[in-house]
C-alpha cells in the first residue's frame, strides 16, 4: 500500500507524463464521447418509433460492430508500429504503415458491404427471429453499410494522426460531422423542412452523408498542413519483405483479436435477440449509456499505446515501464469518477426513452451490473489495448480476449438466455465474468515484462 501511495504521488508530480497523457487522451475521449452522443440521440429519436425500432436498429448495428472491430484491429496494429516509428524519427516507415493500412481497411470493408447491401434480410435473421425487427433492420442496414468504406478510411487516418501526436483536428472534424448527423436525423427521420419521413432509413442516410464529410475534412487537413502523412502513392506503397513481415507479426494478432472478440460478443446479441425485443431494447439502451464513460478509458488506452510506443521506439524502456504504472493509477482514479457519473445520470437518461416501466427497470439493473464490473473492465482496457500492445505483445492479447469471450462469455450468454431463461440483467452479469478472468491473467502477463520491446530495431 505504501508503494502504491508513493507511486501515485510520483505520478501527480510528473508534469511531463500528465501533460502528454492529457494531450492525447482528452481529444480521443472527447471524440468517442461525441460519437456516443450521436448514438444516444439516434436511439432517442428512433425510440419514439417504439421498442421494435430500437431493437431493429440495435441488431442491425451489430454488423457495424463486428466491422468496426476488424478496422480497429487493423489500425491498432498499425498504430503500434507508427507510434514506434515516430519515436525513432522514421517518417518513411510511418507512410508505409499508412499505405498498407488503407489497403487492408478498404478490402475489409468490402467483405461487410456486399452481404449487408445485397441480402440484408438474411443478415438480420442471424440476430433475431422477430419478423418486424428483420424488416425494419434490413431497410436500415442496406443504407448504413455504404458508410463502411468511409469509416475505414477515417479510422486509418485518425490512428496515424494519433501516432504522430496530432489529435485535435480529428475531434473538430467529428464535431462538424456529428452536428450535421443530428440535424439530418431530425429532418429525415421525422420528415421536417419538406423532406419525406423516412424513419429508420432516414437515420442511415444522415449517417452516410456525415461520414463522407468527415473523411473529406481529414484528408484536406492532412494535405493542406503538409503533415508527415501527406505523400504520394509511391511513398504509401512498395513495401519491403522485412517490413511486411514485421507488420504481419505485429498487426495480424491484433486483427484476429478484435475480429474473434467481436464475433464472440456479437453472439451475445444473438442470445439476447432470442429473449425478445424488449430485452434487446434494454441492453441496447444500457450499452449506449455506459458508452458515455467507456470512451474515457478508450482515450486513456489510446494515450497509453501512443506514449509507451513512442518511448519504446526511442529505446527508453525504463521510462516506458514507469509510465505504464502511472497509467494504471490514472485509470483507477478515473474509474471511480466514471462509476459515480454513471450512477448519477442513469435514471435521467432512461426517463427520456419511450419504454415501459419494466424495460426501464431492466436498463437500470444492467447499468448496475456494469458498474460492479467496472474495476476489471477498465483495467483490461488499459492493460490489453494500451500496455501490452504498445510493445507488440499482441499474441498474448489475442489469447486473453479470445479465450475470455469464447470460454466464458459466449457459453454463459447462451446458458443464461436459452437454457436457464434468466432475465436480461442476470445474463449480462454472467457474460461480464470474462472480465475477471482477463484481469487476473492479464496482470500476470504484465508483470512478466515481455511487452517491453523496441519493434523498430527489428525492422532495421
Amino acid at each position: 500500500m505504501t508503494q502504491l501511495i508513493e507511486s501515485t504521488k510520483e505520478m501527480l508530480r510528473d508534469s511531463r507524463f500528465l501533460r502528454k497523457a492529457l494531450i492525447i487522451a482528452c481529444p480521443v475521449a472527447l471524440q468517442g464521447m461525441l460519437n456516443t452522443l450521436v448514438n444516444l440521440v439516434d436511439t432517442l429519436m428512433i425510440g419514439t418509433l417504439g421498442a421494435t425500432a430500437i431493437a431493429a436498429v440495435g441488431l442491425a448495428n451489430k454488423v457495424f460492430f463486428v466491422f468496426n472491430l476488424l478496422i480497429f484491429g487493423i489500425v491498432s496494429g498499425a498504430g503500434i508500429l507508427a507510434a514506434q516509428f515516430w519515436g525513432s524519427g522514421d517518417i518513411k516507415g510511418i507512410r508505409k504503415v499508412l499505405g498498407l493500412s488503407i489497403l487492408m481497411a478498404l478490402v475489409g470493408a468490402l467483405f461487410f458491404v456486399a452481404p449487408a447491401t445485397l441480402c440484408p434480410e438474411l443478415v438480420m435473421r442471424i440476430f433475431t427471429t422477430s419478423a418486424s425487427s428483420i424488416e425494419l433492420g434490413a431497410r436500415y442496414l442496406r443504407i448504413a453499410a455504404l458508410t463502411y468504406p468511409f469509416i475505414a478510411l477515417t479510422s486509418v487516418y485518425v490512428a496515424m494522426l494519433r501516432a504522430v501526436n496530432k489529435v485535435v483536428f480529428p475531434v473538430i472534424s467529428s464535431c462538424v460531422a456529428i452536428m450535421l448527423n443530428i440535424v439530418l436525423n431530425y429532418i429525415l427521420i421525422f420528415g421536417k423542412l419538406g423532406a419525406p419521413a423516412l424513419g429508420v432509413v432516414g437515420a442511415a442516410v444522415a449517417t452516410l452523408i456525415a461520414r463522407v464529410l468527415e473523411i473529406c475534412l481529414i484528408i484536406a487537413y492532412v494535405y493542406r498542413k503538409k503533415l508527415p502523412l501527406a505523400c504520394g502513392p509511391a511513398d504509401l506503397f512498395g513495401w519491403s519483405k522485412r517490413f511486411v513481415r514485421q507488420f504481419a507479426i505485429t498487426a495480424a494478432p491484433v486483427i484476429a483479436n478484435e475480429f474473434m472478440w467481436g464475433l464472440g460478443t456479437t453472439l451475445y446479441s444473438l442470445a439476447y435477440g432470442r429473449m425478445g425485443d424488449e430485452a434487446v431494447a434494454a441492453i441496447t439502451i444500457a450499452t449506449t449509456i455506459q458508452d458515455l464513460v467507456v470512451v474515457l478509458f478508450q482515450g486513456v488506452s489510446a494515450a497509453t499505446a501512443v506514449i509507451l510506443g513512442n518511448e519504446l521506439g526511442a529505446g527508453k524502456l525504463k521510462r516506458a515501464e514507469k509510465y505504464a504504472t502511472q497509467f494504471f493509477i490514472l485509470q483507477f482514479i478515473a474509474m471511480l469518477v466514471a462509476a459515480a457519473i454513471v450512477l448519477a445520470i442513469r435514471w435521467p437518461i432512461i426517463s427520456l426513452y419511450n419504454i415501459r416501466p419494466e424495460v426501464a427497470n431492466d436498463v437500470n439493473l444492467c447499468i448496475l451490473v456494469f458498474v460492479a464490473y467496472m474495476p476489471s473492465k477498465m483495467f483490461n482496457y488499459i492493460n490489453i489495448v494500451g500496455v501490452l500492445r504498445s510493445g507488440g505483445d499482441t499474441k498474448m492479447c489475442l489469447f486473453l480476449d479470445t479465450s475470455g469471450v469464447w470460454c466464458f462469455g459466449v457459453p454463459l450468454a447462451f446458458l443464461g438466455a436459452l437454457v436457464w431463461r434468466l432475465p436480461i440483467y442476470t445474463v449480462y452479469a454472467l457474460v461480464m465474468v470474462e472480465e475477471i478472468y482477463k484481469t487476473v491473467a492479464g496482470y500476470i502477463r504484465y508483470r512478466q515484462k515481455k511487452w517491453l520491446k523496441n519493434l523498430t530495431a527489428e525492422i532495421q
